[in-house]
């Protein structure tokens, strides 16, 4: 999939814009604080309909304005397509068209621009807690894998009606009301987890290995109900449901569920003679690379199942990484062919990938100059 152009209109400081954008990409270049982020930000919005940087939609809206639209005209092998977003604060409208036509659900908008987008704030990735984690998986997962989302989405419902029977006087006779469709959901949602996990933990191995010249490390499911010896979807829901019945007098207690994949957890660990958490005892650079292998994990996922090269997003990523890994993480974009790769730097020196072929745009107070 490639961007071919881009409209803009009252997102955060970026001025009206009109944009064909080159083939290849291009190179956004400007001092901190004009706007390049935001422009990626805006880019992004079309494939997941949310900030990536956990902004609400209100706060995308320009000083002093109402709306906010971007278009943005993509062309793939055999198709083009349109995507288009708006927000109204008034009211807290959102709307969001494919080609013109509103989707029956606003789930069904996203992952149609396929694109993957690296952040010096990935580390928080690593560096946070179980949440930040768990919600990296729901992205690529709820783009990628079909129906997924549904059962995300599902789940939490579930969850918060279950949690308040919880906290209701007759709690016990309420409880199991809410068992079974929690354990359908979760079981989908937690199978997902794991296969996205284990399929893709010698290419992860691989990645870290590659970015960090030659260092070894692991990625590895932990769930909050164990799953051994429960190979399918049909057995990770009857491992849940024994989970449930089990933490129930607990539950009942806490006036909360403990059981379920609200608390799973991912672990990244540093191979030596003892295996090492990456959080606790990784250095900065170490949790800058497994999340770097993580961003091309998920530019992988997006090849397998859409059969087309991410559009590859960068947003200053240069500034944080030291040079052998700045220079390894350049060769591996380029080895895995990726197809258009737009990026933000500071002051031109910076842009290290594809130097040659990458058009210079500019950027001061919110307005780019091509």
């Amino acid at each position: 999939m490639r961007l071919t152009a881009l409209s803009l209109r009252r997102f955060r400081n970026l001025a009206a814009h009109d944009l064909e954008i080159p083939r290849e990409g291009l190179a956004l270049v400007g001092e901190n604080a004009q706007g390049k982020s935001n422009f990626l930000e805006a880019i992004y919005y079309l494939e997941t309909l949310r900030s990536f940087r956990g902004a609400r939609d209100d706060q995308l809206v320009g000083f002093d304005e109402d709306v906010f639209r971007v278009v943005g005209s993509l062309r793939g092998h055999e198709d083009t397509r349109e995507v288009a977003a708006a927000y109204q604060r008034t009211g807290r409208r959102k709307k969001v068209t494919i080609d013109g036509e509103e989707p029956d659900r606003l789930t069904d908008a996203i992952g149609h621009v396929a694109a993957v987008l690296f952040s010096p704030s990935d580390v928080s990735i690593v560096s946070e807690g179980p949440g930040e984690r768990r919600r990296f998986l729901d992205v690529v997962l709820s783009l990628n894998i079909e129906g997924y989302v549904e059962a995300l989405s599902e789940y939490r419902h579930v969850l918060g009606q279950r949690n308040a029977a919880l906290k209701e006087p007759r709690a016990e006779s309420m409880l199991r009301v809410w068992n079974e469709p929690l354990v359908r959901s979760g079981a989908v949602v937690m199978d997902a987890r794991r296969r996205w996990i284990e399929d893709r933990a010698e290419g992860f191995a691989r990645y870290y290995s590659d970015i960090s010249g030659g260092l070894a490390a692991t990625q590895t499911y932990r769930p909050n109900v164990g799953l051994d010896g429960a190979p399918d979807e049909e057995s990770v829901a009857a491992t849940f449901r024994d989970a449930l019945g089990e933490a129930e007098s607990n539950d009942l207690r806490l006036r909360t569920t403990t059981a379920g994949p609200h608390r799973d957890e991912v672990r990244f660990h540093l191979d030596g003679e003892r295996e090492l958490d990456v959080r606790e005892y990784g250095s900065g650079g170490q949790q800058r690379t497994v999340a770097l292998a993580l961003r091309l994990l998920e530019a992988d996922t997006i090849r397998e199942a859409r059969g087309q090269e991410p559009i590859v997003l960068m947003d200053d990523v240069f500034a944080e990484l030291d040079a052998g890994r700045s220079e390894r993480i350049m060769e591996l974009i380029d080895r895995d062919d990726a197809g258009q790769v737009i990026l933000t730097a500071p002051k031109e020196s910076d842009v290290r990938l594809r130097t040659d072929v990458l058009p210079r745009w500019s950027i001061a107070a919110g307005r780019i100059s091509a």
